[in-house]
């Protein structure tokens, strides 16, 4: 019996590759013959490096670049290796996928509760970052954009990429450009972009769609979180329409009302715009780049699991887009969650949903006992299945 174990992460509990670990140890005392594979999973957002390493195989780099305000950071990054048919390279890649969580080097964490101010922080670091993957050879990259400090639309990233802004004098804006210097911004001059770039692929893992502005914009609906006031937000939301604008008419891009635009302050359109990048489903780029679809075949049961399955989860978390994806070849899917809000109806996407906290089980010895309550929940259902 083949069993393919995917989780994600649970987050401030196990990394993905822990959870997988606990599920196999249930797994392998109810079939101790069974073929387990282990293939953690991410959706984008936290831990992507370290489920995709794990599930691929490959090896962390580290690179020193720019924190959000300027500082130096030491960041990591993920290189998966050779190019091969799961990972969906396109034609003419000559190098591995490498995976950068932007948060290592854009993230809020690293900017202290005190200084958090979206005018001031920038991207510049998840740009150091990219250029970092294309030093080691990468042929396509994966880009987590979840976590960030900043409301700069990419610029910053785009600067360190050899992207050059203009003021309306004709001189170059100031290096690490930030959400406040966005009014600033006259002219785009791309003639200087790193040439690889042209060659290689960027996939966003971007699982929301809230376009550049506006109030679903990237200032109004995440830059509270970021440190920003009302009047600061204004501020932001105005620069990034004038942003918009400059794109439009000197790049002919229309980022404004992108779904997705928005993410990661802008991000997704700045990396749309300056790197031709392409914007898509965290779990659907996860599972692509580990080759989930090749792995589940001949398998009889896939477990699968995240800190909380809920509503949120249905617009395509790690758990539901696993499942959706072994619907495809109808493999069953038992979800093991540390949670599951009652009552959730996920159309009958999983065979059977057995979360940790249940039955007397509070969340604080679901915290304490996750590996214990995770092997017990994985060998019951894979003694359901061996018995069937």
């Amino acid at each position: 019996m083949k069993v393919v174990i995917a989780p994600d992460t649970f987050k401030e509990c196990l990394p993905a590759a822990e959870v997988a670990a606990a599920m196999a140890v249930g797994v392998r005392a109810a079939c101790p013959d069974a073929e387990i594979d282990l293939c953690p999973m991410a959706d984008g957002g936290g831990g992507t490096v370290a489920a995709m390493v794990a599930a691929a195989g490959g090896e962390v780099r580290r690179a020193r670049v720019h924190g959000p305000l300027g500082e130096t950071v030491r960041a990591r990054f993920g290189l998966l290796g050779a190019p091969g048919p799961p990972t969906g390279l396109p034609p003419g890649a000559v190098g591995g996928v490498a995976v950068i969580e932007m948060a290592a080097a854009s993230g809020l964490h690293l900017v202290p509760p005190g200084r958090r101010n979206p005018l001031l922080t920038t991207t510049y670091g998840t740009g150091q970052l990219i250029a970092a993957a294309l030093d080691a050879g990468a042929g396509e990259i994966i880009l987590g954009i979840g976590g960030s400090a900043t409301v700069d639309g990419g610029c910053g990233a785009a600067q360190a990429l050899g992207v050059r802004f203009l003021d309306a004098a004709g001189e170059p804006c100031v290096c690490g450009l930030a959400g406040g210097g966005l009014m600033s911004v006259a002219d785009i001059d791309a003639s200087r972009r790193d040439g690889r770039l042209a060659a290689d692929r960027i996939r966003v893992a971007c699982d929301v769609t809230n376009p550049l502005t506006g109030p679903n914009g990237a200032a109004a609906v995440y830059g509270p979180q970021k440190g920003a006031t009302p009047e600061m937000i204004r501020q932001l939301d105005a620069g990034l329409a004038h942003l918009a604008d400059v794109i439009r008419r000197r790049l002919g891009v229309d980022v404004e009302h992108l779904a997705g635009a928005g993410a990661a302050g802008g991000l997704g359109a700045g990396l749309v715009a300056f790197c031709g990048a392409t914007l898509d489903r965290g779990v659907e780029i996860v599972a692509d780049a580990v080759g989930l679809r090749r792995r589940l075949a001949g398998a009889a049961l896939v477990l699968t699991g995240e800190g909380s399955l809920d509503a949120q989860s249905l617009s395509g978390k790690t758990a539901v887009g696993v499942a959706r994806i072994a619907a495809e070849v109808g493999v069953p899917v038992v979800c093991i969650p540390g949670q599951a809000e009652a009552g959730l109806d996920c159309g009958g996407l999983f065979a059977a949903i057995r979360p940790l906290v249940a039955g007397g089980v509070t969340v604080e010895q679901a915290l304490r006992q996750a590996p214990e309550l995770l092997a017990e929940l994985a060998e019951r259902a894979a003694r359901e299945l061996a018995a069937l």
